[in-house]
C-alpha cells in the first residue's frame, strides 16, 4: 500500500472502495453548501475520508449558540469573530492536511452559484432554507451533477441522493449494466417552495444535534458512493428520521419522476437559476434597511403562526396588513416587517446577505 494512503486503510478494506476508490476520492471535488449543523459534520467526515478538494460556501459568522451542534467550531472561533467557512478551513487543515479546502464567505445566489459550484463532482446540502435548495437543484439538473439533499430541524430530518436525468442520457449513473439509476429531482418531490413562515427553522423550533448529525452522516455515505462510482448502491428512497419519537423510515419516491411533469428536470425550466422564482433584494436608500421580495404563487403568510414562533425572540406586533418583530442577532438589534405576500423589510442593515440570513433563520423558507 502506498504510504500516503495508510491513514485510509480501514476505509479501503470496505467493499466497493479499495485503493482505486480511495484514489478517486483524493482526485474528487465536493462542494458543501452551508456550514452549520449539517455542513460541519459533512465537511469533517469528507475531509477524514480523503476527498481531495472541499469547497465550503457559507455567508455567516460563528456565535455561541452554534457550538451545541456545529462540530468544527469552538469558543475561540466565537471570540475571534471568524466566518464559518474560514474557521472550518482552519480546523480541517489540522484534521487532514492533504485535503485542500477552499473557504468561500458569500451569500449563495443565482449570480454566483456557477462560480462556486462549477467543477464540483457532487453538491452536498448543508443549507437552512428551501430557496437555496431549489437553486442547487436547478444547477445540478442543468449541469448533470449529483446533488445530495438533506435537512434537519427540531428532532426530525430527511435526506436523499439526487442523480439527475441528463439531456444526453449518458451520465455514468445512467449507463450502468443493470440500468439507469437516475431518479427524481427535488422539484419532482416538492414542486412548490413552502410559503414564507410555514416551515419551522432551527432558530424558532430548536435543533437536536444528533438529528442533524444523523442526516449529515447519511449524506456523507451517499456522497462517498457517488465519488467512488458506486452509483448502483445509491439509496433510491428518502430517509426520514425522528430521533425523539424513535422513528426511522424510508419513503419510496422513485415514481415521482415517471408519474409527474416536473418543471425542472422534465420541462427544462430552471426558474430559481434564471431568477423567475425565488427572492430578490433591494437596499432601501437612507433607511438602513433591505427589502426582500419573494415570488410566490401560493397562499399568503399566516401571521399568527409566525408570531407564535417569534415571540420567544422579542416583541411581536401584527394585524392583517403586517407583522413586525424585534430580533437580536449576533448582538445587534433588527426589526423585521413581514407582509402577507411574503415580502419583508429588515431594518438595521444595508447588507443584502445579512437580511437574507435573518429572513431564513427566523421566518423560514
Amino acid at each position: 500500500m502506498s504510504e500516503d494512503l495508510t491513514r485510509y486503510h480501514r476505509q479501503m478494506i470496505l467493499p466497493g472502495i479499495g485503493e482505486d476508490g480511495q484514489r478517486r476520492l483524493l482526485a474528487s471535488t465536493a462542494c458543501v453548501l452551508g456550514c452549520g449543523a449539517l455542513g460541519t459534520v459533512i465537511a469533517d467526515l469528507l475531509a477524514r475520508a480523503g476527498v481531495g478538494h472541499l469547497v465550503i460556501v457559507d455567508r455567516d459568522f460563528i456565535e455561541t449558540t452554534n457550538l451545541q451542534r456545529q462540530t468544527l467550531f469552538d469558543e475561540q472561533d466565537v471570540a475571534d469573530g471568524i466566518p464559518k467557512a474560514e474557521a472550518a478551513r482552519r480546523r480541517l487543515a489540522k484534521v487532514n492536511s492533504s485535503v485542500r479546502v477552499t473557504a468561500v464567505v458569500d451569500d449563495l445566489n443565482r449570480t454566483n452559484i456557477a462560480r462556486h459550484a462549477s467543477g464540483a463532482d457532487v453538491l452536498v446540502d448543508g443549507l437552512d432554507n428551501f430557496e437555496g435548495r431549489y437553486l442547487l437543484n436547478d444547477f445540478a439538473v442543468k449541469h448533470g451533477i449529483p446533488y445530495v439533499y438533506g435537512g434537519a430541524v427540531g428532532t426530525v430530518g430527511a435526506a436523499f441522493a439526487i442523480l439527475p436525468h441528463t439531456s444526453g442520457g449518458d451520465a455514468p449513473w445512467e449507463t450502468l449494466p443493470g440500468g439507469s439509476r437516475a431518479g427524481p429531482c427535488l422539484r419532482c418531490l416538492f414542486e412548490e417552495e413552502p410559503a414564507p413562515g410555514t416551515m419551522p427553522t432551527c432558530d424558532t423550533a430548536g435543533i437536536l444535534a444528533s438529528a442533524a448529525a444523523a442526516v449529515a452522516s447519511f449524506e456523507v455515505a451517499e456522497t462517498l458512493k457517488v465519488l467512488t462510482g458506486n452509483y448502483e448502491h445509491a439509496c433510491p428512497t428518502m430517509l426520514n428520521v425522528d430521533l425523539w419519537n424513535n422513528s426511522v423510515s424510508q419513503l419510496g419516491v422513485s415514481g415521482a419522476y415517471e408519474n409527474g411533469d416536473c418543471p425542472c428536470c422534465k420541462q427544462g425550466r430552471f426558474e430559481y437559476l434564471d431568477g423567475s422564482r425565488g427572492s430578490g433584494t433591494t437596499t432601501l436608500c437612507g433607511r438602513d434597511a433591505v427589502q426582500l421580495t419573494h415570488r410566490q404563487s401560493r397562499s399568503g403568510v399566516d401571521f399568527e403562526e409566525v408570531a407564535e414562533r417569534l415571540r420567544a425572540h422579542g416583541e411581536v406586533r401584527c394585524n392583517r396588513f403586517m407583522l413586525r418583530a424585534s430580533i437580536t442577532e449576533h448582538g445587534k438589534p433588527y426589526t423585521v416587517s413581514l407582509f402577507p405576500d411574503g415580502r419583508a423589510i429588515v431594518h438595521g442593515t444595508a447588507e443584502a446577505a445579512v437580511a437574507r440570513g435573518i429572513y431564513a433563520k427566523f421566518i423560514g423558507a
